[in-house]
């Protein structure tokens, strides 16, 4: 059966995002941690990897065959992963093709 988990972390200091506070659902799979959980950010935000339902792509959350994830990532190591990409979007493979652009050309504005 899965698992529903709901965490809730700051923003990271010296990001857009700091002194800001996210909700994030982390579904845990039957087959967790073997197949990594399906994590989405609850708090709505301007990010090039993270869409407007909350979709979050990232390497560590995609499995093994495709991506990242490993068994012994956990849950903690999500969270860190995903407070990490706030701080340090990856604008070569984005969910928001032109917040990545703008991001890349205009860090200002963005």
């Amino acid at each position: 059966d899965e698992c529903q988990i709901k965490a809730t972390f700051s923003g990271p200091e010296g990001s857009p995002y700091a002194n800001r506070t996210f909700n994030l659902a982390l579904t845990l799979p039957a087959r967790y941690p073997i197949d990594p959980p399906l994590a989405t950010l609850l708090t709505p935000i301007y990010h090039p990897n993270i869409d407007r339902a909350g979709n979050i792509c990232l390497d560590l959350l995609k499995p093994l065959e495709r991506g990242g994830w490993r068994p012994g990532v956990g849950v903690y190591g999500v969270l860190g992963a995903v407070r990490l990409l706030l701080a340090e979007p990856n604008p070569a493979d984005p969910l928001m093709v032109e917040v990545a652009r703008e991001y890349l050309v205009d860090r200002e504005i963005f």
